[in-house]
């Protein structure tokens, strides 16, 4: 359970109707394979020690009593068994029959918790048999034991910081107002359900609904496990539909009619990170549960989720899309709010023919045609200087005369090299001081000519950049509003790819897709040869590694040493362990070091669910340590 992780399962035994016995050695069978899986977490359907469909049988002492008997057999199966878990059967309490969940661990049984809602519409008549079950827990005499009865049950665990686990069964999560609801304000993170819903056309998609909106709307794990196989057919069939979810994302779903156990990695810590980001989310006052202690060995779980490895951008293809055009239209819309309310008709921007200023080029050009503006009123700026190569140089040209702007060419080598002789900067000390001269200088001439022509100077710099400090302080690092403060490097590249897929434009096309395929680079430093001698990711390192930290770090609020742990699975095969660790190191140290220019970061938009801005997402001081971090990773 290390990092967090618990792993879940949603346990689908073929049974046969009105056989205690028999369904018990079945449901044996599977807490062993569930357990060998490494399940700590294992959920069975409703009523599965009877069968959901024994109808009027469910009335037959000897039914009731054989129930009563292996579930007992079964709660002394889970002896030594290092998991939680439920089962469902019916049981008598003061002449009343109730469809409840038994909560099994070590041997015992922990709780009993009834199903609250009875329905008794359409297909189905459960309140023909049972009664809806109470909320506020009492004691129950059971097998010589007294055993808390109720639905206000919350089981905790503290192997996994802040595990809390709570109930429900089948029609209480299609109710209006569902016991999961008060069980998550009560402090539950995962809610389980006992399930016998069964197959009509189409009602699948609507469970799969439900199951994934109520993890949405609690914020919470939910387990979700179906009769199949064994129920009576006699006017219903049932497809073992079970589903695991997490905060509104299907993390695992059986197939219809195949009767097979699904398992997931449920990750609590995240649950309750978010729980904590989201202050509206908070517990209700008055609300009596009864909280059960149970433990887990302390040990790793052995992960089967997968994690992509670029976490901004979806890896399938219309969805990419989708968001490639959803976030084109954020930015312009941003942008286009600027003008209306500045009243400029002129734009400024520097372009160097690479990835950023493109971007930033594009969106500035469709909010121009947004705002019926002549596209000759985007002033295109390039400034060649000691480390300009032909490559970038001509794409910049190509690029501002193709999507119709005005090219201004600015040379600015005379003018460094003048403020180099000022300042006494050596020209054969090729340092920092010698690159982020070029930059302010660049950054000078954007805003002089902005105020020649009454315009507004478009800043190029990405997501990215901003989280590792990649920008000169005063120079690329300023604008009058940055259209790309929220893209990160990653999906800066998708963003320019699905401008020229869908430009329809052959000559455009042809020179973005050159801009792709150019490495990314400040080019402040002479090329060699010809060729872009200063590559970005040689110096900090690869973007797609820095993109998933930043994701894990900022949107999850991930330790580094889960950070680290999920990179090396993303990236098995791509990247060692040392090269991950290496620039996870970077990372930290860069993204704490580097604050204080986030902290005056200009205006822009932000386009998804991280954010840099010191007015947005990240409030964080600039002198902040990173020491605890990387006190953690030098233990990895």
């Amino acid at each position: 359970m290390k990092h967090g992780f618990i792993k879940a399962a949603a346990v689908m035994p073929q049974i046969k109707v009105a056989d205690p016995k028999y369904n018990a050695c079945e449901i044996c069978k599977k807490i062993d394979e569930a357990i060998e899986a490494g399940a700590k977490l294992i959920v069975f359907p409703e009523l599965c020690i009877t069968g959901y469909t024994c109808g009027d049988l469910f009335l037959q002492e000897l039914l009731l009593e054989q129930a009563k008997e292996e579930l007992l057999n079964i709660a002394a199966h889970t002896q030594n068994k290092d998991a939680l878990i439920f089962v469902g059967l019916p049981i008598e309490k003061e002449n009343k029959l109730y469809n409840v969940a038994a909560v099994l661990k070590d041997g015992e049984v922990l709780a009993f918790i009834p199903k609250r809602n009875i329905p008794n519409y359409a297909e189905f008549y459960e309140a023909r048999h049972f009664t809806p079950g109470n909320e506020v827990v009492e004691d129950f005499y059971f097998d010589g034991e007294m055993v808390p009865f109720g639905t206000n049950i919350l089981l905790e665990c503290d192997a996994v910081k802040g595990l809390v686990v709570a109930c429900e069964i089948c029609e209480d999560i299609w109710v209006p107002n569902t016991p999961s609801t008060r069980h998550a304000l009560a402090g539950a993170n995962v809610i389980v359900n006992l399930s016998a819903s069964n197959a009509t056309v189409s009602k699948d998609v609507y469970r799969n609904g439900l199951v994934t909106s109520a993890s949405a709307r609690l914020i919470a794990a939910y387990v979700y496990a179906s009769a199949g196989e064994g129920e009576s057919t006699q006017d219903l069939v049932f497809d073992g539909h079970s589903m695991i979810a997490e905060n509104g994302a299907l993390l695992c779903e059986a197939k219809r009619f195949e009767g097979k156990t699904i398992y997931a990695d449920i990750d609590i810590h995240k649950l309750r990170m978010e729980r904590r980001r989201m202050n509206t989310f908070h517990a209700e006052e008055n609300m009596p549960y009864l909280v059960i202690p149970f433990e887990l060995q302390q040990e790793e779980t052995v992960l089967t989720r997968t994690f992509g490895m670029t976490p901004f951008v979806p890896s399938d293809r219309e969805a990419r899309d989708k968001r490639c055009d959803d976030i084109l239209s954020i930015q312009s819309y941003g942008l286009k709010k600027r003008y209306e309310h500045t009243g400029c008709k002129s734009a400024v921007i520097g372009i160097s023919g690479g990835l950023d200023s493109t971007l930033a080029l594009l969106v500035t050009v469709r909010t121009f045609d947004m705002l019926g503006l002549d596209r000759k009123n985007i002033v295109s700026v390039t400034m060649p200087c000691f480390g300009t190569t032909d490559r970038t140089y001509e794409n910049a040209c190509k690029l501002a005369k193709t999507l119709g702007t005005q090219l201004r060419e600015v040379d600015i080598k005379k003018a460094v090299l003048q403020h180099f002789e000022d300042i006494g900067q050596d020209m054969e000390k090729q340092d920092v001081t010698y690159e982020n001269g070029q930059a302010r200088e660049r950054t000078q001439v954007l805003m002089d000519i902005a105020n020649q022509t009454g315009g507004l100077v478009i800043g190029t710099g990405d997501m990215s950049e901003l989280a590792l400090g990649w920008a000169t302080y005063n120079g690329d690092h300023m604008s009058m509003y940055g259209v790309n403060v929220g893209v990160p490097k990653t999906l800066v590249r998708h963003l320019v790819q699905y401008y020229a897929d869908t430009c329809n434009n052959v000559e455009l096309k042809e020179v973005l897709l050159d801009v792709l395929d150019t490495p990314v680079s400040p080019e402040l430093l002479p090329p060699v040869d010809g060729v872009i001698s200063q590559k970005t990711e040689d110096l900090v390192g690869p973007y797609e590694l820095h993109d998933f930290f930043l994701y894990y770090m900022l949107r999850q609020n991930c330790e580094p040493e889960k950070v680290y742990r999920l990179a090396c699975l993303a990236f098995q095969g791509i990247y060692d362990k040392e090269t991950i660790l290496k620039w996870l190191k970077t990372f930290y140290r860069r993204f704490f070091a580097q604050q204080f220019k986030r902290s005056c970061l200009p205006d822009g938009p932000k386009v998804g669910s991280v954010s840099v801005s010191p007015r947005g997402d990240l409030r964080m001081p600039s002198d902040a340590s990173a020491a605890l971090w990387l006190s953690q990773i030098e233990t990895l």
